[in-house]
């Protein structure tokens, strides 16, 4: 989500890697008896683009550049705003999937192939910069609001239809994953916008927000989407931006997180009314991106992390001053980061640790499932 002005996101918490397994009840099951999902269809921001972005002529939220990319496959640097693979890459994974190629990416002559196969085992929606709004970075075409991002499903539907027919795409659809990972950016724009801030108070502007994404979950349940993964936003004033701002002893900007609680408040509301009015026909687990990260920054030595709160790479206090530039500078050890950016953007690690969470069966973060009883439901 994040864009060249917008600080980003903080949403991908753990360190599974340097975790046992029996520090989270249940988790070694889960993973070890995971259902199947034919398709993961990913909804979002730059926590979970996979490089939509490099599609847009005059975007500049951009992460096709090094050092972004330092440890996927072959160090390429993709448009992942990460050093490897975020979180929508590794529940892909999780599944037995391929990795979920960008929307933008299966468009364009010599294409159809790849589009027939994606649309059946997914596609990634997410552009770096969007929100739940139209906002700015959509009209300075900057980014893919997530009603566009609606859009672009539509017309994966078509193809999927086309391919399996009506009947088989509904079973298909049904036992597939749509993952949303959005609102960081919005949130962002209240912050900075002296004229939002006067035309509504927080409680205002937080309903609205999920009051949208109510309307847009629900056009994807209208063309058969019966699983879905939801994600709070995490405590954004905690990301090493906001604190290198905030005088020399770096704390967490407050006022910031508490419209994050908003926020996260309204959504848990809206999930729970829209499980009401669709009934059976949906179901949803709901990931405390907020509370998770509260818990690591509070005792990081629990879950392996040595550093919580700078950047792996950038310059600077925190080695928040600049992003993550050809020019920046990046720590040697990713796994002991929890963020890889200024704009508090997961280290693969941490992207990794979180998707672990999510499928524990024990998992004190997920309501009123776990992703492993998501699945298996």
């Amino acid at each position: 989500m994040p864009t060249n002005n917008t600080p980003f996101i903080t949403m991908f918490i753990l360190l599974l890697g340097l975790l046992r397994f029996d520090s989270f009840t249940g988790l070694e099951a889960a993973i070890g008896k995971l259902a199947s999902v034919p398709g993961l269809y990913v909804f979002g921001d730059s926590l979970v683009d996979a490089g939509n972005n490099n599609y847009l002529a005059i975007s500049i939220s951009k992460a096709n550049y090094p050092h972004n990319g330092v440890d996927f496959p072959n160090k390429k640097a993709t448009g992942r705003f990460c050093n490897g693979k975020n979180a929508a890459d590794v529940i892909a994974e999780k599944f037995g999937l391929p990795l979920p190629p960008p929307y933008l990416s299966l468009k364009g002559p010599f294409k159809e192939e790849k589009k027939k196969s994606a649309a059946v085992t997914g596609v990634n929606f997410a552009s770096g910069g969007a929100g739940i709004f139209n906002g700015s970075d959509h009209r300075l075409g900057q980014a893919i609001p997530l009603s566009h991002q609606v859009n672009h499903w539509l017309s994966i539907h078509q193809e999927l239809t086309s391919q399996l027919g009506p009947a088989e795409a509904q079973n298909h659809l049904s036992k597939s994953l749509f993952a949303v990972v959005i609102g960081s950016n919005d949130l962002f724009d209240y912050f900075g916008s002296f004229k939002l801030r006067q035309e509504t108070n927080p409680q205002q502007y937080t309903q609205s927000m999920a009051d949208e994404l109510k309307k847009q979950l629900k056009r994807i349940h209208d063309t058969g989407a019966r699983r879905f993964l939801v994600i709070g936003v995490a405590e954004i004033g905690c990301i090493p931006g906001k604190r290198a701002k905030n005088s020399t002893v770096h704390e967490c900007d407050e006022e910031a997180n508490t419209w994050c609680s908003l926020y996260n408040e309204a959504l848990v509301k809206m999930l729970q009314q829209l499980k009401h009015e669709l009934q059976s026909s949906m179901t949803y687990s709901y990931f405390d991106n907020f509370k998770s990260l509260h818990d690591i920054i509070s005792n990081p030595a629990r879950y392996g992390f040595s550093d919580v709160t700078s950047a792996c790479c950038g310059n600077g206090k925190l080695n928040a001053d600049i992003p993550c530039l050809p020019i920046a500078r990046y720590c040697s050890d990713r796994t002991k980061y929890l963020f890889w950016d200024r704009y508090g953007h997961p280290t693969e690690a941490a992207a990794r640790t979180l998707v672990d969470l999510m499928l524990s069966e024990d998992s004190q973060y997920s309501s009123p499932l776990t992703l492993a009883q998501l699945i298996s439901s």
